[in-house]
């Protein structure tokens, strides 16, 4: 009568390869599992169903053992050790790589009219709950906010003439000194901007953003700051004494 050979450890770590995908899965296996009971585990993992499997094993040098093919008998009284592979051949008649193409999956496709009648669409929990854009009340609060603070800019700016002089103070800064060159809205950022020369060549660009001109300067000397973050007054350009004789 022939002995049956069950290796010692519970578990065992192999490399799982399907006829159908492509790349290669580590998984722990459970020894004492049969191979009935292996496959429907494999199902999740190269997508062919349980009932259409062939198994194969192959040593940790990748070369071929023997056929896994008694689906009553345990994993562990094959010669599986850690690093070998189980290779799944499909016997569904599926196309290899068919469950890897997501442009081949059909979707799930509605139409707003019916999706705006759903009652357990994240839409209609919002809405139930008052949450986000449904918010009538918060959203109106932060619309008078938003036109707060643009009346703010609005005449803080109307203070600011261009031609004025002016000092920017911003912590871990040098200290920078130019002339207004503008004052306004802007296309790029919403609200009001003051755009300034500097004295040195601490700005961004020349006067123009994305492709429209506010005014012009040499480049690197232009900025917009917001009106608030400047202060306006007698800030001559400052003396380096680079005209002095040595």
């Amino acid at each position: 009568m022939s002995s049956v050979t069950v290796r010692s450890s519970p578990v065992v770590t192999v490399r799982i390869s399907s006829s159908l995908n492509t790349f290669t899965a580590e998984k722990r296996l459970d020894r004492g599992h049969t191979l009935a009971e292996l496959k429907c585990k494999l199902e999740l993992v190269v997508g062919s169903p349980a009932s259409c499997m062939d198994l194969q094993l192959y040593s940790t040098e990748n070369s071929f053992i023997q056929n896994l093919d008694q689906d009553d008998a345990l994993l562990g009284s094959y010669p599986v050790d850690d690093g070998c592979r189980i290779h799944v051949i499909d016997k569904s008649g599926a196309n290899i790589g068919e469950f890897e193409d997501l442009s081949r999956v059909e979707k799930y496709e509605i139409s707003q009219d019916d999706y705006e009648k759903r009652s357990d669409s994240v839409r209609s929990f919002l809405k139930r709950n008052k949450l986000g854009k449904f918010n009538q009340e918060e959203a109106a609060q932060n619309a008078a906010e938003q036109q707060r603070k643009l009346e703010v800019e609005r005449l803080a700016a109307e203070s600011i003439t261009p031609g004025s002089r002016c000092e920017v103070r911003a912590a871990g800064q040098p200290t920078k000194r130019g002339v207004v060159m503008y004052v306004g809205l802007t296309d790029f950022k919403p609200g009001y901007w003051v755009g300034v020369q500097y004295d040195e060549p601490y700005g961004k660009h020349d006067g123009s953003v994305d492709g429209k001109r506010y005014f012009t300067c040499s480049p690197k000397y232009g900025a917009f700051l917001k009106p608030q973050n400047l202060t306006v007054g007698d800030f001559p350009e400052e003396d380096f004494g680079l005209d002095d004789e040595m």
